[in-house]
């Protein structure tokens, strides 16, 4: 059963509501009526109950500008039951409710925004798009302003393991309101200029351990044989089978993108003079990590703040800080 309010508004526009989902199945013959019927019961039901508590006068168009969203999604196979997307339907139900004074004045921009967001974020390998959404619900009551949440939404983005948002994180952080921009990090109370310094300069902040990224394909992982490594100003630029791709990686995560054979050429293989490899123990100025891979044929490659660690022995690449 759906709400009261969003049942009043479908009958006193039926026929409109009507028209709009006939145009919506000439445009998309394969449009599952009874999954859109499921998207309005799950995703827009509860953002229209939210902005009829906070502003009645507005939920009848916010209302129909979210019924044609949804026929847009659910027609493109993003929302619904079944949709490729499932993390959309809970971005609709969970978190567009608590922005319901932006929904009431551009329902259109902040439904989206949201709903973009949510897609690219659940396409991200490794990205972790639960942690997103609960960090921007928990910041919604301070985020006055369209502008406000978009730079935020990068900001947390970054925050969840989208590593290749770093810059455009930083500089959306700057426009934000410095308290805004330090509950976006965590760290309310902090000067914000030292926060956002250290943030520029140090990549790994907060993380002292690196991680490890990549594993065999036949196990889900990236990599079909065990990878080659060459430090690039942006990342890394890793060969395996037959492939090449760019691991950017930092602090949040590490997300992996096409590459070039020409790029990989052009990569850096050398080791920097501050780090020293001793059969499988790697000293990285006064720090000793050790490796847990059998020694010889380790390779190292590092750019200005981190180092990469390969074996042929395995499909995994560690990230080291170098600092």
């Amino acid at each position: 059963m759906i709400s009261p309010a969003f049942a009043s508004i479908l009958a006193s526009g039926r026929a409109q509501f009507n028209a709009r989902a006939a145009e919506a199945r000439r445009r998309f013959p394969s449009l599952d009526m009874a999954a859109f019927s499921a998207f309005l019961h799950d995703g827009v039901d509860p953002l229209v109950v939210a902005v009829a508590a906070a502003a009645p006068e507005r939920v009848g168009g916010v209302t129909l500008a979210a019924y044609d969203m949804a026929l847009e999604l659910v027609g493109h196979g993003l929302a619904g039951p079944a949709a490729k997307t499932p993390f959309l339907s809970t971005v609709w139900r969970e978190l567009a409710p608590q922005f319901a004074p932006l929904l009431a004045t551009a329902p259109v921009d902040v439904l989206g925004m949201l709903s973009n967001a949510a897609i690219h974020i659940a396409s991200v390998a490794g990205a972790r798009p639960a942690q997103w959404q609960r960090e921007l619900a928990a910041l919604a009551a301070q985020i006055a302003t369209l502008a406000q949440l978009r730079a935020v939404g990068q900001v947390l983005a970054w925050r969840a393991g989208v590593a290749h948002f770093r810059q455009g994180a930083l500089a959306a952080a700057d426009t934000l309101p410095p308290a805004l921009a330090l509950a976006a990090f965590g760290e309310p109370g902090a000067p914000w200029p030292q926060v956002r310094a250290q943030l520029q300069e140090n990549p790994w902040r907060g993380n002292a351990d690196g991680r490890e990224f990549g594993s065999f394909t036949g196990l889900g992982g990236a990599f079909g044989t065990p990878p080659l490594v060459r430090a690039s100003a942006d990342g890394f630029v890793v060969y395996s089978g037959e492939r090449h791709y760019l691991l950017v990686a930092d602090a949040y995560g590490a997300v992996l993108h096409s590459a070039t054979a020409q790029e990989f050429e052009q990569a850096n293989a050398d080791m920097p003079a501050s780090v020293r490899l001793d059969g499988t123990t790697l000293q990285i100025g006064a720090r000793r990590i050790e490796l847990d891979v059998p020694a010889g044929d380790i390779a190292i490659a590092a750019n200005a703040h981190t180092i990469a660690v390969t074996s042929p022995w395995t499909h995994a690449i560690r990230l080291l800080p170098l600092a």
